[in-house]
């Protein structure tokens, strides 16, 4: 009898980023799907939360419960400083248990939103380089990358690219960036985001009368590189998506306010308290299938968030992207919306207004082209898991071969 295979999942998990945890649940129901006798857990962000939703035990990827605080005083510091040096020892612990460790998606290879080198970008490299040493496999699957100019990120990422055993991307741009940053990549595949291989609800039919829009939001500040001119960016972002919300009331529309982490109800609240009406509202998703249930039941989606994007192209509802990354552009190029790009650090409410025209008046032809990149999406997905079992679970892979070959 086979020993049951130790699968461990890590990434800031369980921590309010619907994306992430769509992400994982993608993995997960390959898992069960594919390796039902496989035993998994996770080191993971919000360690409660993971628990509680996907019923799997998980251990927090932190010692210093505060590793996500600013610390000002020396208490503080010398806590985060000791932190760092027991996770190496955490970290090596929990993967030497393990006979695989998989990455889920998520953008781990990039720095596109604020990040610090001793934050995320450490905890992955500790994973990768205790796998490389304790012969554990460590798989980065369908993740998101961008070329990072800050020095120490971009050593410890690229270092983590070359110590994992499995790499695939979620774009080309990523495959690239890795590329560009010493990172052979010969043998790397590129497939759409695991987002897309999650069960997605029916659409509904257009009524031909104009119906309600989703709008997703996003606290967003701009990137790393942006951090001098972060509020400007901020304060640029909401004004243009108020005026754009103003006119949509003003023409009778209702418009449903979608969030993609817990962070961005602070946006919700300045767009209801600058919008007083009641055909603004907002909703509280709680997963990637809470929000593509409303995007389903929505005539057009207009998002920031890569994972909403993601959630309205799956049910086929025509999308206009804010896009903050060269990802969003690459996703809505891929899914053969390109040309509904808005930029979200220069929003131009009557530029978006323009486009938001436009993609309502061409929504019956994009969401028949949707249909078929979304069919596409499935197969290499479908690809993308086959090649995962390959690389990971090479004695899975063998006796399930043979089992096929003895089956009268």
């Amino acid at each position: 009898m086979r020993t049951a295979t130790r699968v461990g999942v890590f990434g800031l998990l369980g921590s309010g980023n619907l994306g992430n945890d769509g992400s994982l649940e993608a993995v997960l129901g390959y898992l069960r799907a594919e390796h039902p006798e496989a035993v998994v857990d996770a080191l993971c962000g919000g360690p409660e939360a993971v628990t509680a939703k996907f019923g799997i035990p998980a251990t927090r990827l932190h010692w210093n419960r505060a590793e996500y605080r600013t610390a000002s005083r020396a208490g503080a510091i010398a806590s985060k400083g000791l932190g760092k040096l027991v996770d190496v020892f955490r970290t090596a612990a929990w993967v030497r248990r393990h006979d695989v460790v998989i990455v889920p998606g998520m953008g781990v290879l990039e720095a596109t939103l604020p990040l610090r080198p001793w934050g995320f970008p450490y905890s992955l490299f500790l994973l990768c380089a205790s796998g490389r040493l304790l012969r554990t496999r460590v798989a980065l699957v369908s993740v998101g990358a961008a070329e990072i100019g800050n020095r120490p990120t971009r050593a410890l990422v690229r270092w983590s690219a070359r110590l994992a055993a499995y790499r695939s991307y979620r774009d080309t741009q990523s495959r690239d960036a890795m590329r560009a940053m010493g990172v052979d990549t010969t043998r790397d595949e590129v497939y759409p985001d695991l987002a897309f291989s999650l069960p997605t609800p029916q659409a509904g039919a257009p009524t031909g009368t104009p119906g309600p829009v989703c709008l997703g939001v996003m606290d967003f500040h701009g990137g790393n590189d942006d951090r001098a001119r972060a509020e400007e960016i901020y304060r640029r972002y909401l004004d243009g998506t108020i005026r754009f919300v103003r006119t949509l009331v003003e023409e009778g529309r209702p418009v449903r306010l979608l969030t993609g982490d817990q962070c961005d109800l602070s946006v919700v609240a300045a767009i209801l308290d600058a919008v007083d009406s009641p055909l603004v509202t907002a909703a509280e998703p709680a997963s990637l299938a809470d929000l593509m249930n409303e995007m389903a039941a929505a005539d057009t989606v207009v998002a920031v968030r890569y994972h909403n994007l993601i959630c309205a192209l799956k049910t086929g509802t025509p999308v206009l992207a804010l896009c903050y990354a060269a990802k969003s552009d690459a996703l809505m190029d891929r899914m053969g919306l390109g040309a509904y790009c808005h930029p979200a650090r220069e929003v131009d409410a009557d530029r978006l207004l323009e486009q938001f025209r436009d993609l309502e008046k061409h929504a019956t032809k994009l969401r028949q082209t949707l249909i078929e990149r979304n069919r596409a999406a499935a197969r290499q997905l479908a690809h993308q898991f086959t090649a995962l079992t390959t690389a990971l679970f090479p004695a899975a892979d063998h006796t399930h071969a043979h089992a096929t070959r003895e089956t009268p």
